[in-house]
């Protein structure tokens, strides 16, 4: 599959933000792309929660959700939405960090059924990034937005897909429980701090890659945001696709725009064949 990674510096309007990604998918489109991937927070990037508030919405009702999934339609291709800011019907307020992955039809996907038989059709984000870079640079990200509390594989005509967001790679474990549950491409679309980016943001990915032999897929958000409140924020870049031997074949540096990459399952299957880590797991006793 000819895939497209997406890279943004997307604003905190939403508005704009929707043609800037619009304009790549049908750049990206022009060049044979049938799968694109964008970044976390594609919709909104901001820091500031009483502006999120005013330029939020529901999913229903999320002018982005729309427009890409038009844009899907339009160019008849697989879209994976790294993930949109959206409201919840949550009592405390808090958002979710929601990635979608959408059909050539336009459709979300529903490829995981609740207990109560519901179609859950979309993955929240379950590691919040509550962290202390440094003095001058602290999330919380928990304050604002709740976890999502299920792993999800999505499983399309071309490749079982793995979904995460950002801060989930630095635990391991969801991907091998993706992997095991057959995903062969794992997506992790983000908005990396550039202090944890230059330091770990490669590191992560090669490992997460290594251990289940997978394709890693990792769209980002890059430079420094525009934002009308003031409270601006900057991103690390370096959007990578990494094989599932753990070699990089895509880092697109730290400018925006669209990078392409041609993905051939037989590598995983070839990966995991050479090294069957995935069907080595031994029981034992905590410490």
């Amino acid at each position: 599959m000819r895939t497209a990674l997406l890279q943004l510096n997307a604003s905190d309007d939403p508005a704009a933000n929707l043609l800037d990604t619009t304009r790549l998918i049908a750049d990206a489109a022009g060049q044979g792309a049938g799968f694109v991937a964008t970044p976390e927070v594609t919709n909104c990037l901001s820091m500031d929660h009483a502006h999120q508030v005013q330029v939020l919405q529901h999913e229903a009702d999320d002018q982005t959700l729309k427009g890409l999934r038009e844009a899907a339609i339009r160019h008849g291709l697989w879209l994976s939405i790294g993930s949109l800011a959206l409201k919840t019907g949550d009592a405390d307020g808090r958002f979710a960090n929601r990635s979608f992955l959408i059909d050539p039809a336009g459709q979300i996907v529903a490829h995981l059924f609740g207990p109560d038989g519901s179609q859950l059709a979309q993955y929240d984000k379950i590691h919040m990034f509550d962290v202390n870079v440094s003095a001058t640079e602290t999330f919380r990200e928990s304050a604002s937005y709740r976890p999502g509390g299920r792993a999800v594989v999505v499983d399309t005509p071309f490749a079982k897909i793995g979904m995460s967001v950002c801060y989930d790679v630095r635990f391991a474990y969801l991907y091998r429980a993706l992997a095991q549950a057959g995903a062969e491409v794992l997506l992790v679309p983000a908005a990396f701090s550039p202090v944890t980016g230059a330091a770990h943001w490669e590191p992560l990915l090669r490992a997460r890659a290594i251990e289940t032999g997978s394709y890693v897929i990792a769209a980002a958000q890059t430079g420094v945001h525009a934002s009308k409140s003031g409270k601006s924020r900057a991103t690390h870049g370096h959007g990578m696709v990494v094989s599932p031997w753990g070699e990089v074949l895509v880092d697109m540096g730290t400018d925006p725009g669209i990078a392409m990459v041609d993905l051939d399952l037989a590598e995983v299957a070839q990966s995991r064949k050479r090294i069957a880590a995935l069907n080595h797991d031994c029981p034992f006793e905590g410490p």
